[in-house]
């Protein structure tokens, strides 16, 4: 039978009463709770976490879902604090001390054990966004010359500590990585037989603690591993990266790049948390590029300001001409940029992706440029509006961009991730709206170039 919910307020009121607010949580999932508790101001959610039972209390603590963690800390009692920390997944430890300010950093880790202390110094000499950053040193790890009997019997007796007991690491004499072991191989081999013996004797797959976290996750998902271990240079286990620490990696990634790709910096907490300033400094930055962008767009026009004078249906269509290029362009970005990101294509493919996304952008342009031609000519036929006496050149001169913008923007945006890695930066920045922001000048000049060359001597 599933528990009942209950709201934050509840949760915020039964705090002074911790057996009641025990009895009231009992049976209800942690990630649940950390939900609830983020509803709540940290200072009350802090009181709320403080009250609970001191196993529920960590297992919400090692919820990433937990928004502020750090926030809660901070308004914690220290020896309460200090003792939940320590109770904590290495990982996640390292991960609010990342988030804590060097004040509330030193106010705690002075009182956390010697143990804990030497963990989080190990694991915080790493950026987070590698597989050092992202590991937890909680894994099982046995020698070697043991028997099997021996490993399930060290299992037993360490494994409620660990992270995971699915994957056994087995080490040689001098503690490097030999092969990994699965428990359910490990149930299954006869109790006498060396552990060395047990399961494939391959190499194993590992990482090193610089490689970045969405390499080690793509390995993951790749072998459809439960852990992969990372490893100095002399094969010694530093730690291990878990799925559940990739599913976060990945979730982390994905909403960094759905926000670049809407022509934004990414966001550090979540929506309904961040601060009206913070918001304004995210998306002002980049909305006053892609600005000044435009701004070369007016400029372009103005350029060929003679141009519309004389022919004024040609500006009837200088959004569907720009829109357009803007639309392919930003087609090819998505699709090179989820390419890379799937290790697809490298830099070295970019010829190979131009000469894929010339024809391509060739025959969407075909496409539409033929979509564009009827549109006129069946608009002027059917007495919808009158283009004038030259209405068929008009046609041919939409058609024509058509094909010229929707070719470029495929080429252009297709290329920009490329570009953009090559510099160091990263492909997730191409958002659609920068793309189309520069196929947009790039388009007013090929249209406009068309049409000096088809109407020359008639509208022109």
């Amino acid at each position: 039978m599933t528990s009942v919910l209950p709201t934050p307020d509840l949760l915020y009121l039964l705090a002074g009463d911790p057996a009641e607010l025990a009895e009231t949580v009992a049976g209800i999932q942690s990630a649940d709770l950390a939900d609830t508790l983020n509803r709540l101001p940290p200072e009350a959610a802090g009181k709320v976490i403080s009250a609970l039972p001191f196993d529920v209390a960590v297992q919400v603590l090692d919820q990433p879902e937990l928004d502020r963690r750090a926030e809660l800390f901070e308004t914690m009692d220290t020896a309460v604090a200090s003792t939940l920390i320590e109770a904590m997944s290495a990982d996640q430890q390292a991960e609010i001390f990342r988030q804590l300010g060097k004040v509330e950093r030193a106010r705690l880790i002075k009182t956390l054990d010697q143990p804990t202390r030497e963990v989080l110094t190990f694991l915080l000499q790493y950026p987070p966004n590698t597989a050092g950053g992202i590991m937890t040193t909680e894994f099982v790890g046995v020698p070697a010359r043991w028997t099997v009997d021996e490993s399930l019997r060290y299992i037993n007796r360490v494994g409620r500590a660990k992270e995971t007991v699915y994957a056994i690491f087995v080490l040689d004499d001098a503690g490097g990585l030999m092969h990994v072991v699965s428990l359910r191989e490990l149930i299954q081999a006869e109790r006498s037989q060396i552990v060395a013996l047990v399961g494939d004797q391959r190499d194993p797959l590992s990482v090193g603690p610089l490689v970045d976290r969405e390499d080690a996750a793509r390995l993951i998902s790749k072998y459809n591993l439960l852990a992969i271990p990372v490893v100095d240079e002399k094969k010694h286990v530093m730690g291990i990266v878990t799925v559940d620490d990739v599913i976060d990696t990945l979730l982390e990634e994905l909403t960094e790049d759905v926000q670049k790709f809407g022509g934004m910096e990414a966001l550090d907490a979540p929506y309904m948390q961040i601060s009206f300033w913070s918001m304004i400094k995210k998306r002002g930055g980049w909305l006053s590029a892609l600005f000044l962008g435009e701004m070369l767009t007016a400029t372009a026009m103005g350029y060929f300001e003679h141009e519309i004078s004389k022919a004024v249906v040609l500006a009837l269509f200088i959004p569907l001409i720009i829109s357009s290029g803007g639309n392919s362009g930003s087609q090819a970005t998505s699709l090179i940029i989820r390419a890379m990101a799937l290790r697809e294509v490298t830099l070295r493919d970019w010829w190979r992706v131009a000469m894929r996304e010339l024809p391509t952008g060739l025959a969407l342009g075909v496409l539409l440029g033929i979509v564009g031609l009827l549109r006129i000519l069946l608009w002027q036929k059917l007495g919808f509006y009158d283009y004038g006496t030259h209405f068929i050149l008009v046609a041919a001169t939409i058609s024509c961009s058509l094909i010229g913008v929707v070719t470029f923007g495929s080429l252009a945006g297709s290329m920009l991730p490329f570009l953009l890695r090559r510099l160091g930066f990263d492909p997730a920045s191409a958002s659609a709206p920068f793309v189309a922001t520069m196929v947009d000048v790039t388009g007013i000049i090929i249209y406009f170039s068309v049409a000096y060359v088809i109407l020359r001597g008639t509208l022109l």
